[in-house]
């Protein structure tokens, strides 16, 4: 629809992400989102694919698959009560927080997913300091209600101590966990029932069901659910947007991803909660319009998607302006101009050509091989974006190829995963790209380089463990002095950062008290989100 005014397609957007601690059901969620937005026909998939079923749309690695967890994230959109929906899937895992943060900063609110058996867990606590960090609102759905399960004024009461934020139910459950039985909506008290499909591979039938039936039907569970509605509503606790969007309340729904039940109360509220794409923040701390012209940031890189082709994809927020597949765009970061022909839309794995695109969407440039994650691209009026900090890493591995003579591809592919931000890549003047050390926030993280390498570019690799454990950013003026120290080395990052390792916390607190004059600066959320 090219010609469209940028403003009016920015309200019909919403662009979200889905967190969670591994095993809340966050990949399950957002499979069900697909299935009631109408995006996987009549049957969704599942995290962990038996035989004879399809896997899950946004798990498209093969290790992720195999594992049966999200190890990378995806984009997904869809359409919704006259909504374009652009959902982000992030890793629950800690071990790959870095990709989780990149994600939030292309969106515009999060789910936050709870298992309702164990309420805030650390990862939980951890990604909401990010969201309340980078002023992200959020809704938060208590998921497994078909489980045991704390029970609901409990886990309230959790979120409001836990995450000194309000809890402002929009639904409220009937029935204990484990004997899930409806929700009342808060906003005029009517009971909807659900019944049970089969693996909840299709959208639950939902019943309404008045006050006299609900009373006979479901008999003490539906009065008290309705006495515990009553009194919340009485005592203020209803969703009150202005506190949502400045981070201080927070929705919550109560469902089970696994049956269905109260996903189209959650994706109705996101659709009308969810704050459409506004003016974003840049560098220099104004805000670019959306009308502005076209620009956008990159979030994500990810090769390998296409087995057959082996190409490279940046995943780019479009922030402002008209996107047109053609246009000559500009990478702010080196000024050069470069095509965007090989535009498209994602859909996990799978993807097709976009013509045009808008505030809010996200774009797939293929093989556009200048851009890096955090570059802002644009047309007419520059722009550049707040920088996306790396993550302390606290593991470190030396590795070399197994096969001298897959020299070549290891090295393709260990600039491939650098690129992307998969694993950082530190080289020494010494041995270069022969054995260079890689460092990760989890160990998972070296689990899944390796197999990358073996899969996707034939090099296997071997990796040897390092006497280092923390790492500092430094400068070149400090680098000599470091180096000269024992338990202390420094080692460079593609993009000319200088990282400082030390064998242990001991020894490099000894090196920040006794030589004040070298930079040694602390990198964001050090651990991780773990």
């Amino acid at each position: 629809m090219a010609g469209a005014d940028p403003k009016a397609e920015a309200a019909r957007r919403r662009t979200f992400a889905i967190i969670s601690h591994p095993d809340a059901g966050k990949t399950t969620l957002t499979e069900k989102f697909l299935l009631y937005g109408g995006a996987l026909g009549n049957e969704a998939g599942t995290v962990k694919a038996r035989e004879g079923r399809r896997s899950a749309t946004s798990d498209w690695m093969d290790l992720e698959q195999q594992r049966g967890i999200s190890i990378t994230s995806a984009a997904l959109q869809f359409e919704y009560r006259g909504c374009i929906m652009n959902l982000l899937d992030t890793p629950g895992h800690r071990d790959f927080s870095e990709d989780t943060y990149r994600v939030l900063a292309a969106a515009d609110a999060a789910v936050m997913v709870l298992d309702a058996a164990k309420g805030i867990e650390p990862q939980t606590l951890k990604l909401f300091e990010v969201c309340r960090e980078r002023e992200i609102p959020f809704l938060t759905f208590i998921n497994k209600w078909d489980r045991p399960g704390k029970g609901p004024l409990e886990l309230l009461d959790e979120i409001e101590n836990t995450l000194i934020v309000e809890p402002t139910p929009v639904t409220w459950p009937v029935g204990i966990p484990g004997d899930f039985r409806g929700l009342i909506d808060q906003s005029n008290g009517e009971y909807t029932r659900f019944e049970r499909t089969a693996r909840g591979s299709t959208m639950a039938p939902e019943e309404q069901v008045s006050a006299d039936d609900a009373e006979k039907r479901d008999g003490e569970w539906w009065s008290g659910a309705q006495e515990e509605a009553e009194l919340l509503r009485e005592v203020g606790r209803t969703v009150d947007q202005k506190s949502f969007l400045a981070c201080e309340s927070t929705p919550v729904f109560f469902g089970s991803a696994m049956t269905n039940f109260g996903i189209r109360f959650l994706l109705d509220g996101v659709t009308d909660l969810v704050p459409a794409p506004g003016p974003r923040l840049q560098a220099d701390g104004t805000r670019r319009d959306v009308d502005a012209p076209f620009s956008g940031m990159v979030f994500k890189v990810q090769a390998g998607m296409d087995k057959a082709h082996r190409d490279r994809i940046a995943f780019v927020r479009v922030c402002s302006g008209e996107f047109d597949r053609g246009m000559t765009a500009i990478a702010g970061r080196t000024g050069r101009q470069f095509s965007t022909k090989y535009a498209q839309t994602l859909f996990g794995q799978d993807r097709e050509t976009v013509d045009t695109a808008y505030p809010g969407d996200i774009l797939g440039l293929v093989n556009a091989n200048d851009l890096r994650v955090g570059d802002a691209v644009y047309v007419d009026k520059p722009c550049e974006w707040p920088p996306l900090p790396a993550f302390a890493p606290e593991y470190f591995m030396r590795a070399r190829v197994k096969d001298t003579s897959k020299f070549k591809q290891f090295r393709k592919g260990v600039s491939q995963l650098d690129e992307e931000g998969a694993v950082q890549v530190l080289r020494d003047e010494h041995t270069g790209d022969s054995q260079p050390i890689l460092a990760a926030v989890g160990p998972m993280q070296f689990e899944v380089a390796n197999h990358r390498l073996e899969n996707e570019f034939g090099a296997p690799m071997e990796l040897t463990s390092t006497r280092f454990t923390i790492a500092r950013k430094t400068d070149e003026e400090s680098t000599p002095a470091l180096r000269a120290m024992q338990g202390v080395d420094v080692l460079e990052r593609a993009d000319g950062t200088h990282l400082a390792l030390f064998e242990s916390k001991y020894w490099m607190d000894r090196v920040l008290q006794d030589h004040p004059e070298l930079t040694l600066e602390r990198m964001i959320a050090e651990g991780g989100l773990g």
